[in-house]
């Protein structure tokens, strides 16, 4: 049982959680994901990004967006509640080193995945623009917690209704056609996002590296559901990922079997909570 220390609402749908897991807070690197499962006997396994870790603490911090059955029903949970099993960490770390000038993509929830790799890529002394993108001004997280890190902020909504009117890979564009060029992007988000950040800096042979969130169940390699095609070999997300470069996976294959089990999830009903006979 891990236990959950502190919670947060970030937006309508999108919760922090701060969880006790002492052993995984030690290990973790950027980049690096946990599974989690409500219930000891049963019940839906899904993978969430480590957003933040305190080693000397022993604490994680997951952040997630309660859309699916799962998901809603971790965001009822609060302080005080247990976890059942949380497996971690898991994936390979991102490879972090001095690239120089970085620029640093989220779109969404992206963002939180997106924090760690921020971190890291500061701490090793690069130059660091970030990009954040949303639909609406409510839904835009982290903002401060980026703005205190970035040597640049960029903050895009869909709506116009905060910072500039457009797309992510608009000022990505132009970042691209500045010299000198960024010497690596990194972008996190919804995978169609990724597809057109990727074939924004293709021209400019910017390298480009994406993390990947596609279906996944044990974690480990072993029942091949999150396979990509990256480069025209098959890859497992969960043991080769979740980063690749992005010039490289076949988006449109990804993107096509994230919808494999769409009725499925659309019928699951997680059994271990309580109005779930």
């Amino acid at each position: 049982m891990n236990r959950i220390l502190e919670k947060k609402q970030l937006s309508e749908t999108v919760f922090q959680m701060q969880i006790d897991a002492p052993l995984i807070a030690r290990e973790r690197r950027a980049g690096q994901f946990i599974i989690l499962q409500l219930c000891e006997d049963y019940g839906e396994r899904i993978p969430l990004t480590i957003a933040d870790a305190d080693a000397d603490a022993g604490t994680i911090t997951i952040i997630f967006q309660a859309v699916g059955d799962t998901t809603k029903k971790l965001a009822q949970l609060n302080a005080g509640d247990d976890i059942a099993a949380l497996v971690g960490p898991l994936g390979t770390p991102t490879h972090i080193e001095n690239f120089g000038r970085v620029v640093c993509v989220g779109g969404g929830i992206g963002v939180a995945p997106l924090h760690p790799i921020v971190q890291a890529l500061k701490a090793a002394g690069n130059h660091v623009t970030i990009i954040m993108g949303a639909r609406n001004k409510e839904l835009m997280i982290l903002e401060e917690e980026m703005r205190a890190m970035a040597d640049e902020l960029i903050v895009c909504t869909d709506d116009g209704s905060y910072g500039r009117k457009c797309l992510v890979t608009e000022p990505l564009k132009e970042l691209c056609e500045q010299d000198p060029r960024p010497n690596l992007v990194v972008a996190v988000g919804p995978p169609i996002m990724m597809k057109f950040c990727v074939e924004t800096t293709r021209p400019y042979e910017v390298p480009t590296q994406v993390s990947l969130n596609t279906i996944m169940v044990d974690g480990t390699g072993m029942c091949g559901g999150c396979r990509v095609t990256v480069g025209g070999e098959t890859k497992f997300v969960c043991v080769d990922g979740p980063e690749f470069d992005g010039h490289l996976v076949d988006f449109d294959n990804m993107i096509n079997r994230l919808g494999s089990y769409k009725k499925q999830e659309e019928a699951h009903k997680c059994r271990c909570m309580p109005d779930n006979p």
